[in-house]
């Protein structure tokens, strides 16, 4: 919607949402947001101490919890002592890192990025009763996935493994509503993105292929943060579909619907990454019908 902003965030009095990787960046605005806005907003965050420094100045409900998305137990124990929930937002996540693996042995981007969210996701998701909002990028239209999830067989290439996470978040947050229909919930499942929005993660990168990538000058925090929000509060919402800017190439401007690559909509590749995530992380979604209803 043109010139959607903050303020028209919609009362979120007796809603509880969780945020990944609220201590910093756009989840850090999210979740000034929310809070203002009413609602009861779960910290999700691998340094709680961190997330307390931010949540401290806020106004409004705020619980800080540790999940470190790199540790599939800490995913388990995080997911094992939270009830229901309105909201989820998958926002945390790592760009452009240099090689390395999760605890569980992923490598960092598919780990944290997608395979975490994935089996939060599916650990929480009969206790979600309006939406999952998992958070992209528009570099996706660069992203290709294959059988080396892990590059184990491949030189390794940062920003190509970035891109690969992030086209699996499109993946499964389509996949993901598909099968939420199927069941016959209400719970909706749709993907959002920033733009090229002045976070932590880019801020880091200096490379000139980074800022290639990156796509140049950023906009603010404020403004990258819009997208998630409109996914995860507007009414009235379609499942299934990604939430971005209005602007050139949607590199920045204000959230609306917006349109993702073929791959990101091709049904047999989101099965198949769905089928190899289940089997990596060992979480089997069993979504039950009927059980949450929509906001």
């Amino acid at each position: 919607m043109s010139d959607w902003t903050a303020t028209d965030v919609p009362d979120q009095h007796g809603r509880t949402i969780v945020i990944t990787g609220a201590n910093s960046g756009l989840g850090a605005e999210a979740t000034r947001v929310l809070a203002k806005a009413g609602a009861t907003v779960v910290m999700a965050c691998r340094d709680p101490d961190r997330a307390r420094t931010v949540a401290e100045p806020i106004d409004g409900d705020i619980d800080v919890r540790r999940l470190d998305l790199a540790d599939l137990a800490s995913v388990h124990a995080f997911a094992d002592r939270l009830g229901t929930v309105d909201v989820l937002i998958n926002n945390a996540g790592v760009m452009a890192v240099p090689q390395a693996t999760t605890i569980d042995g992923f490598e960092q981007h598919i780990g944290i990025n997608h395979l975490g969210p994935f089996a939060l996701t599916g650990l929480l998701i009969n206790q979600i009763r309006d939406r999952v909002v998992t958070v992209s990028s528009g570099l996706h239209l660069v992203g290709r996935i294959g059988d080396d999830l892990n590059w184990q067989r491949r030189p390794y290439r940062r920003w190509l493994a970035y891109t690969q996470s992030k086209l699996a978040n499109l993946l499964f947050a389509y996949e993901l509503h598909r099968r939420l229909t199927a069941a016959g919930r209400h719970t909706m499942s749709m993907a959002a993105h920033p733009g090229v929005a002045a976070t932590e993660g880019q801020r880091q990168d200096t490379s000139i292929l980074g800022k290639i990538l990156a796509g140049g000058p950023a906009q603010p925090p404020d403004m990258g943060v819009l997208p998630i929000l409109y996914a995860a509060t507007a009414p009235n919402l379609d499942g299934g579909t990604c939430t971005g800017p209005d602007g050139f190439l949607q590199r920045s401007g204000y959230p609306t619907q917006v349109r993702t690559s073929r791959t990101s909509h091709d049904p047999a590749q989101a099965t198949r990454l769905w089928q190899r995530s289940e089997l990596l992380t060992g979480v089997t979604y069993a979504i039950e019908p009927f059980r949450c209803q929509r906001w």
